[in-house]
């Protein structure tokens, strides 16, 4: 009987041991992530990096019609078979470091092939553990190689252990621009998040503002964005939107051409609050400040209701026949901006869950 006792003591021992190790990786891990979580500063000036091959051109010009495209990338994991784990599909990291490679070079060849003038990017990873540490914003540089460019970070993680079968890991990555003219500066603008345990998985969200001069001593400033998504809070919503809207009217007010591209994480073909997908709110235009519109909404209604969708639903395989998909990508312009062309590329989403958007316009 006492040698029973001592098994049963010693059992409980190791099992206490075990338990209290487990506890205090998972105490040390929790202090890990909660003391290495920071958000990224306001108002930090970005660093231009200059055209590789020759010089990107001096200044813009009003006689002369630009294209710009804008283009979420997803960080080159999405191949149409891919489904993300945070959208209630299976896979945490891309395929392979061979697929990324892939992806990203065919995202990059279909935006060169619209011949752009400006290309604004989101989810380029530089560094993260989903995309095997591939660099795919030097790898845009080089497709790139006559375009000026900037990097504002947006997504600066420590390593995530969820889900257990993959952790996310660590991730960096950021949204680029990219310019045939020369950028005289920029700066990255801290978008309001939630404050919640939902800010540990989600970006550190932010829009760049890039200022292209003009021959006519104004700028052309490009504001490229990423905006939240996963049905963020109204509070949330607004505080965004609030101050996009501000600093549209101040660039605006400065006598400069605004335009504001990217993913906008809301639902732009709707007018009113009627989706049923709670991460694809509408874009109330009454939160848009004088002055400005969305470009697609210069077309004429049968035109922009035509355009094909923008985004799939990355929780499931990509089935053109049944899979839900939406506008999420476009473009805001001010009203001395002319849009002369407008449309959502219809490619299959073979290289992302997104596809690129394509403006032409002039200077007025």
């Amino acid at each position: 009987m006492d040698t029973f006792k001592k098994v049963i003591k010693k059992i409980l021992q190791v099992f206490g041991i075990l338990l209290i190790t487990v506890v205090s990786i998972a105490l040390a891990y929790v202090l890990y992530v909660l003391f290495s979580y920071h958000r990224i500063d306001d108002h930090q000036i970005l660093n231009v990096q200059g055209a590789m091959a020759g010089n990107s051109i001096e200044k813009a010009s009003a006689s002369n019609e630009y294209t710009i495209v804008t283009y979420n990338i997803g960080f080159g994991a999405y191949d149409p078979r891919f489904t993300f784990f945070m959208d209630g599909g299976k896979s945490s990291w891309a395929k392979s470091r061979e697929s990324v490679q892939r992806l990203v070079t065919g995202a990059g060849e279909l935006a060169l092939g619209f011949n752009p003038d400006f290309v604004l990017f989101q989810e380029i990873d530089f560094d993260s553990t989903r995309s095997y540490h591939v660099n795919q914003l030097d790898m845009l540089r080089r497709m790139f190689a006559e375009y000026d460019s900037t990097l504002g970070v947006n997504y600066d993680s420590p390593f995530l252990l969820y889900p257990f079968d993959q952790p996310h890991g660590t991730s960096r990555a950021g949204v680029g621009t990219f310019s045939r003219y020369r950028i005289e500066d920029a700066e990255r603008r801290s978008l309001p998040i939630s404050n919640g345990f939902s800010k540990f998985m989600d970006l550190d969200r932010c829009f760049t503002v890039n200022r292209v001069p003009v021959s006519n001593g104004k700028y052309l400033v490009l504001i490229n964005l990423h905006m939240s998504a996963y049905g963020s809070s109204p509070s949330v919503r607004e505080g965004q939107t609030g101050l996009l809207r501000e600093v549209l009217e101040k660039e605006y007010n400065d006598g400069n051409y605004v335009i504001a591209g990217g993913d906008f994480n809301h639902d732009l073909k709707l007018v009113e609050d009627t989706q049923t997908y709670s991460w694809a709110h509408f874009y109330d235009r009454n939160l848009l400040p004088e002055h400005f519109s969305f470009a697609m909404d210069q077309l004429p209604s049968e035109e922009k209701y035509a355009l094909s969708n923008s985004c799939r639903d990355s929780g499931v395989v990509y089935d053109p026949a049944t899979t839900y998909t939406v506008t999420l990508d476009g473009f805001i312009i001010s009203d001395n901006v002319e849009m002369t062309y407008y449309a959502n590329n219809d490619g299959g989403f073979l290289y992302s869950d997104h596809e690129p958007v394509i403006m032409k316009f002039r200077l007025k």
